[in-house]
Parts: C-alpha cells; sequence; structure tokens
C-alpha cells in the first residue's frame, strides 16, 4: 500500500447480479479522497440483486428521494376553540295547540313547554269565541310528584301531590283551596303481582276510608254511605271478569243493579249480549268486519226497541270513514277523520287533525248540518 500527497481519485468495482437476465454489470464509484488517505482502496464486493418487471416500473416513476437538507414543517394541530365567558340558556322548545269545533263556535288554545330537561312542565289554555272574548283561562305547574292548577277567573287552585315512601307504598292527596277540600289516597302493592290495596278518605273526613282491593279478575270497592235521618250503610261496588270458551264474561255490581256482559269474539266476528238486573233489560252487539279496512257495528235494546249502526272504513293510518244511524235521536250521520281518531295531534300529517260530520235528521232532512272540527299543533 502507498501513500501520495497528491489527491487521486479511485474506484470501487461493484458487481450487480441480475438473476432475471443473467448478466453481470460493473458498477464504478468514483471518490476523491486527500493526500493523507489512502490512494487505491479495493474491495471485492459482489451483492446479489433479484429485479422484478413490477419493481423496475416503480422504479422509474418513483419520485426521487428529498434532500437530507430539507427541513419538514412540523404539523400544528388546530387551535382549540375558546369557551365565552357567559352563555346564554338555552330556550325550552314551545307547543301551541288550536283547536276549533264548528258546532260549539268556540276555539280553544293550550301552550306549554317543558325545562329542567323535562322534568316539569308549564301549561297556559284559555278559550275564546268568535267575537273575541277570553273565558276560562287556567295556569298548570305539572311535575312528577306536585301538580298545581290555577283557574285565573275563579281565583281558585287545585294541588296534587304524590309520594312514594318505598317500592310497593305509594300516598296521594288532593286539594281544593278554595272550596277547603280534598282526598287522601294510600297504594300498597301486595307480594302477589296484579294485586293492591287502596285506602281513601275525604278531607274533611265524614265517614270510614273507602277500601278497594284489585286482583287479577277485577276488583272490589267498599265504602260507607250517610243517608238523611238514617244510620250510614256500607256499598259495596265492583268488577269481576273471567273466561268462558272462547268469550270473556264481565259481572259489574254497584248498589242494588247488577249487569252481566258476555263477549265472544273471533278475528271476524264480535257477538255481545248482556242484561241487567233487577231491570231485566236485554240487549246485544255484533260486530262482524269484512277485512283489515272494513266493519260493521250493530246495537240493539230489546226494552226500548232502539237500535244503531255505525260503518266503518279506513284508508290507512290517517283516514277514517264513518256512516251510522241512531233510532232513538232519529239521525244518520256521516263523518270523516284525517289523522288518528283517537291519538294526538302530533302524530298527524302535518301535525294536524280535521273532522267533517253531516248530520241528518230523520224528520227534517231540509235541516241538516255539516260541522267540522280543526285541531293543529305547532312547534316553536
Amino acid at each position: 500500500m502507498n501513500h501520495n500527497r497528491n489527491n487521486q481519485p479511485f474506484s470501487i468495482h461493484f458487481l450487480l447480479s441480475i438473476s432475471a437476465s443473467k448478466i453481470r454489470t460493473p458498477l464504478n464509484l468514483h471518490i476523491l479522497l486527500p493526500h493523507r488517505f489512502v490512494q487505491i482502496l479495493t474491495i471485492g464486493f459482489i451483492p446479489e440483486f433479484q429485479i422484478t418487471n413490477e419493481a423496475m416500473a416503480d422504479s422509474a416513476t418513483a419520485p426521487p428521494p428529498p434532500s437530507p437538507n430539507h427541513i419538514v414543517p412540523p404539523i400544528l394541530a388546530p387551535p382549540l376553540p375558546t369557551k365565552p365567558a357567559f352563555t346564554f340558556p338555552r330556550r325550552p322548545p314551545i307547543r301551541v295547540t288550536s283547536e276549533f269545533d264548528s258546532d260549539s263556535s268556540v276555539f280553544f288554545h293550550k301552550i306549554s313547554c317543558k325545562f329542567h330537561e323535562k322534568l316539569a312542565k308549564l301549561k297556559f289554555s284559555f278559550q275564546n269565541h268568535t267575537n273575541g272574548d277570553i273565558v276560562e283561562p287556567q295556569v298548570s305547574f305539572i311535575s312528577k310528584h306536585l301538580s298545581i292548577h290555577y283557574d285565573v277567573e275563579d281565583q281558585n287552585a287545585l294541588l296534587k301531590a304524590s309520594l312514594e315512601v318505598g317500592p310497593r307504598l305509594q300516598l296521594r292527596a288532593v286539594h281544593d283551596v278554595k272550596a277547603q277540600q280534598g282526598e287522601l289516597l294510600m297504594v300498597a302493592n301486595l307480594a302477589e303481582p296484579g294485586y293492591a290495596l287502596e285506602l281513601s278518605s275525604m278531607v274533611p273526613s265524614v265517614g270510614m276510608p273507602r277500601a278497594t282491593l284489585k286482583f287479577p279478575l277485577g276488583k272490589v270497592s267498599v265504602e260507607e254511605r250517610a243517608e238523611e235521618e238514617l244510620r250510614p250503610t256500607l256499598s259495596i261496588n265492583g268488577i269481576l271478569k273471567g273466561q268462558i270458551l272462547n268469550g270473556v264474561y264481565t259481572a259489574q255490581f254497584m248498589d242494588e243493579d247488577l249487569k252481566l256482559r258476555y263477549a265472544c269474539k273471533d278475528d271476524e266476528m264480535s257477538f255481545i249480549p248482556s242484561i241487567s238486573l233487577p231491570s231485566n233489560a236485554l240487549s246485544f252487539a255484533f260486530k262482524r268486519r269484512f277485512g283489515p279496512s272494513d266493519k260493521l257495528s250493530y246495537l240493539y235494546n230489546f226494552d226500548s226497541n232502539f237500535w244503531s249502526a255505525v260503518y266503518k272504513h279506513t284508508y290507512g293510518k290517517d283516514l277514517k270513514f264513518k256512516a251510522g244511524y241512531d233510532s232513538e235521536v232519529r239521525l244518520g250521520w256521516a263523518s270523516l277523520w284525517v289523522g288518528d281518531e283517537v291519538g294526538k295531534a302530533k302524530t298527524a300529517p302535518m301535525k294536524m287533525k280535521v273532522q267533517l260530520m253531516l248530520q241528518v235528521p230523520q224528520d227534517d232532512i231540509k235541516s241538516s248540518a255539516l260541522m267540522f272540527r280543526v285541531k293543529k299543533r305547532w312547534d316553536i
């Protein structure tokens, strides 16, 4: 190995073996070294590479590597949003419901809103006639355990409260401020499901509390009734239900009256006879369903020979047509409901329910009347 003070280039020979084409290609690398280093440096190095067509295509199109002197700017995180020093509370949603009945020519309005995460509701309702007079304004505060209903015209308040003493005991109270009267109620759920005992008493008390026992087949109530110039007597009222064959019987007794009813039903037909004792008033109801959209109902009273019939046809969920006749008042009628008849306005299309009714008296057809009822709700 010889040293030389002059700078001379030297070569490093690499032998590249390409297995795909079996070609050995020498690679020459010239490096200029200072004079104080070795003049000639020999490296025997033959690397083996396998180059495929795919790799060659990638290397041909790949961009050149970045310069080592290039500095990549750091990625800065977006600034966090600053919270305002003071925020106004969000306004609770307000619901406005208006209803008009052409028969009485009276508007009924109700404005309500829920607040404190729907824990309570504030409601204001009133009626007004077509001449603009406002009548029966009422303000109500309704929550789970306390409700206050205030009548502005009478300047009276009705208070209702409930308290859960335990998992099986609940206390309820109703008080009329102006009349100074109320009612106390205690409900105790027994160990068996479907059984409950209720004790209620008027305030101020006028006798023994009324006791009601509820069970899966009905309920029985016992209360004391005071009559003039007579001793107080016990009155027993109740309802009993049970199943016989393919029907359900119901026995309802109140004071000295007893009403027996039996309902036999299937998917297409219902037959419901009933009798009242001791008056022996007998009646029966017949219902026939002709399909999922058509139904006919008929009721006949044997003691008075009065009867009534109603035909109903539904067009989907929100459209219903009904027509009927009542022999007791000698009146024929037909009505069209837009929106669920028994549902609320919020479930109807456009949150609006409309009823059109035509009444035709049998004795005076010229006095027929067309009436309508509209109920609309707005969410503000």
